[in-house]
This record gives C-alpha cells, sequence and structure tokens, in this order.
C-alpha cells in the first residue's frame, strides 16, 4: 500500500523566538568556579569560588571545610578587572560555530586593546564587555547585568519557587543547593532559604541525583505537599520542611488515539509542547496509556516546539531507544563537554513512530528528532527543523553581573551538526503507514563515536 494518510492535527498557536540557549548537564572546571545546575532552558550557571558557599563562621564539628575556600577578605572589584575578567572566560570557553574565525591570537591583542584605556566607571565596564561580546559574532553570546543575572538565578523549575545548583565537595562528588528563592514563593514561606543544602524529597534520599531529577521530585499537582529535608548553612540544623506546592510548569502533553486505515490501525497521537520538568513523566503516561488502548504506531508531534530543558529532550529520547544506543554528541573546547551520550534503558515502546516537525522544532527537540531518526526508530514528517543546537554557560562576574558564552554544540548520532543546519525530514506528508514501516526496515544505524 502507498499513498498518503490523512489525519486531523491541529496546529498549536503560534510560538515566539526560539530558546537563546541549550541545557547540558555537563561541568566546565573553570577558574576555580562551582558549577551550578542545568536550568531553564539549560544553561550551565557558575559561580565565584567564595561567595556561593556561605561558609559559617567556624567549622563544624569533625570536619574541616576545604581550605581553598576560606577568604581573610573580600577583594575589591575594579573595573579593568571585571573586563579582564569576562574576556578571560571568552578566551577559556568560548566555541566559534559561525563563520568568524575567532582565534585566541586575535582575541589577545582586542585585550591589549581594550584594557589600554583607563575605565573610570561601572557602567563604561558594562558597555565595553557588552561590546566586546557583540564583536564575537554570536547571537547568543551576551552580558548579563545585576539584575538580569539575579532574574536568571531564580528561574523557578520546581513549581515550589526555588532552582538548584550542584555543588562539588571536597571528596569530588556535588551535593544539591538552593540556587535561587521567590521571596515569598512556597518554599521561601515554609522556611527553605538560599543556599540550604537539599538532602531528601519525601523521604527520598537525593545523593547522587542530578539537579533535573531532584527538580522533577518536587514537582507535582498544584495545591499538594512536598516534604523538603534540607540543611541550613554548611553546618546544619538539618529540617524537615513541608511545602504547598503551587506549581507554574502545566503538562505539556496532550495525546489522543486516532483510528486509521478506515478504523482498522490505532495509532497514538501525543503533542509535546514545550520540555519542562513535567514533559517526560506526563509522556510516560500518555505511552502507556495508548498502548494499553492499543496502539500499534505513535505519532511525536514536536511542531512549533522551541525546546526547553535540554535534559528533558535527551531522558525523554532514551524512552525510545534500546539501550547503548546514542542520544547525541557534544563537543567544546573544553574536554568535559567531549561527550557521547547513550541510552542505558530498554525502550518503553516498539512500535513504529512518526515524528512531525516544522520550522520552528527547535533545540531539545531536534535532539528528540535525530536521535529517533537516526537510530531508525522513527520517521521524521514535516518541514525543515529551525537548526539551535549550541550550549551555553552562564558565568558571574564579581560584582554580580554575567555572561552567557557559548561553549559547545550538539552532533547527531550520523554526525551533523544541527547548529545553523536543521534537520531534514524524509516526508513532507504523512505516509501511509506501510511505507512507514518499510522505511524504518531499510534504515541504516549509525556508526559509534
Amino acid at each position: 500500500m502507498s499513498g498518503y494518510l490523512c489525519l486531523k492535527l491541529s496546529p498549536p498557536p503560534p510560538p515566539s523566538q526560539p530558546p537563546p540557549s541549550t541545557l547540558s548537564k555537563h561541568h566546565l572546571p573553570l577558574r576555580n568556579t562551582l558549577l551550578g545546575a542545568a536550568l531553564s532552558f539549560g544553561l550551565l550557571f557558575s559561580f565565584p569560588s567564595v561567595s556561593a558557599l556561605q561558609l559559617p563562621s567556624q567549622p563544624c564539628p569533625h570536619h574541616q571545610p576545604p581550605q581553598e575556600t576560606l577568604q581573610t577578605a573580600p577583594e575589591v572589584v575594579t573595573n579593568q578587572g571585571l573586563v579582564e575578567e569576562a574576556w578571560q572566560i571568552v578566551n577559556d570557553t568560548f566555541l566559534d560555530t559561525g563563520r568568524h574565525r575567532w582565534s585566541q591570537d586575535t582575541w589577545q591583542l582586542k585585550r591589549e586593546a581594550i584594557l589600554s584605556n583607563s575605565i573610570q566607571t561601572r557602567s563604561k565596564a558594562h558597555q565595553i564587555i557588552k561590546r566586546m561580546l557583540s564583536g564575537l559574532g554570536d547571537p547568543y553570546t551576551r552580558f548579563l547585568s545585576p539584575d538580569e543575572f539575579s532574574k536568571m538565578a531564580r528561574y523557578d523549575m520546581t513549581g515550589v519557587g526555588i532552582n538548584l545548583k550542584e555543588v562539588p565537595d571536597e571528596n569530588g562528588n556535588f551535593r544539591l543547593e538552593v540556587l535561587g528563592i521567590i521571596l515569598d514563593g512556597p518554599a521561601h514561606s515554609a522556611g527553605v532559604r538560599q543556599g540550604d543544602e537539599i538532602l531528601a524529597v519525601n523521604n527520598m534520599e537525593v545523593k547522587g541525583k542530578s539537579a533535573f531529577e531532584v527538580s522533577s521530585l518536587l514537582q507535582g499537582p498544584s495545591g499538594t505537599s512536598v516534604t523538603i529535608q534540607v540543611k541550613h548553612g554548611y553546618c546544619g540544623p538539618v529540617e524537615s520542611i513541608e511545602v504547598q506546592r503551587q506549581l507554574v510548569a502545566r503538562t505539556p502533553v496532550f495525546y489522543r488515539l486516532e483510528q486509521l486505515d478506515n478504523g482498522v490501525t490505532p495509532v497514538g497521537y501525543i503533542r509535546l509542547k514545550e520540555f519542562n520538568a513535567l514533559a517526560r513523566k506526563d509522556l510516560v503516561i500518555a505511552m502507556k496509556r495508548l498502548q494499553d488502548m492499543g496502539a500499534s504506531y505513535f505519532i511525536l508531534d514536536l511542531r512549533d516546539n522551541l525546546g526547553g530543558l535540554v535534559q528533558a529532550g535527551i531522558e525523554i529520547a532514551k524512552l525510545f531507544l534500546n539501550e547503548g544506543d546514542t542520544v547525541i554528541y557534544t563537543v567544546g573546547r573544553d574536554p568535559q563537554l567531549q561527550k557521547t551520550i547513550v541510552s542505558d534503558t530498554s525502550p518503553l515502546i516498539q512500535a513504529p513512530v512518526v515524528v512531525l516537525v516544522n520550522d520552528k522544532t527547535a533545540s531539545a527537540s531536534e535532539i528528540v528528532a535525530s536521535a529517533l531518526h537516526d537510530n531508525c526508530r522513527a520517521v521524521l514528517v514535516g518541514k525543515r527543523t529551525y537548526g539551535k543546537g549550541l550550549i551555553q554557560s552562564v558565568f558571574e562576574l564579581d560584582d554580580g553581573s554575567g555572561v552567557v558564552i557559548t561553549v559547545g554544540k550538539y552532533v547527531t548520532p550520523h554526525h551533523k551538526d544541527i547548529n545553523g543546519n536543521g534537520i531534514e525530514p524524509d516526508f513532507q506528508k504523512l505516509p501511509a503507514l506501510d511505507d512507514i514501516s518499510q522505511h524504518l526496515k531499510k534504515c541504516s544505524m549509525p556508526q559509534q563515536g
């Protein structure tokens, strides 16, 4: 059988512009900074090493804090020093993904030109940093004022008014701390404070879990409560706090069962609007229910999905892949960004999948689409995707301002650069179900490495 199937798919409302950044769980060991959790649209947060720790005035009993974090007096932040700090971050981390042929040699000349004159005011220093970053020709690398950085750090992906960061301890492990908190939000009102360490959620220890995983545990229906065990400050005390959820995030998953081939073939249709902390959990529920209803094919609609939490996209892709399949490659100047992300679980479903895409399918959506396509789990239908496959890191400067720097990019399992190219679909219109099965049978798996 050949030809095209007719399926009534309501187009989603027009989206806003694609998100300015993507998410990665990887951490960059740069400039003696503490690395924040992957938050918002996947930004890596880095902070000056002392200010983020909030060390106690006296050492904890039977425990000595790391010596390198102690400081006798705060250093004065000069305007020259602030500009040089921003320059150094670019010098150490920036990945030129365009055609500007950035090099450290030309960047060194830029430093000499900028610092040859006295910088009299903080406002002037910020202006110089803005011009310096705009000269890189990267639309996603930019300066954040102290107010903008503060607002970004308070981004709430938990639904209880906090976000989390992963902080390395003296044993080489990570602990989870409250990075930002919304004043008078649910957690703040209940007694959680910025800098608190998260020990458990609903009596489940969070040791070894990522900030993304714990943020997902904190999520739940609005009006329900969650118990968070926290340690206030560096030494305690430890307190269990019940927080009433006021969920900001809403489910991005909508699904229904369609009957195609004149009512003969049940097809599970799933619309995923964005990748937030609820996406994976709600998608699992939808997939299981549709499977129980007899769905023999699945349609995953990612049209006009601009992305969101890239880690959510990675975890969602794994739901469809076999253990060991490549989800995505990350590339960057730092060795920590040279990663192959693979699926570590068995697929939730085995049925053939169709992924609907268009020119506003971006970022995390493109990671999912390419992972399923390149591993022969899905055919792509629609228009070429947007082409947003970059990784940004957010660095806090010493005066509380910040810089967003492009530090890496995503490459598909077939070793194609997503950024600026997008992903070409297999079909422009929804093909017949038999054609989908035949196409997947002829598909060739990617070479590993």
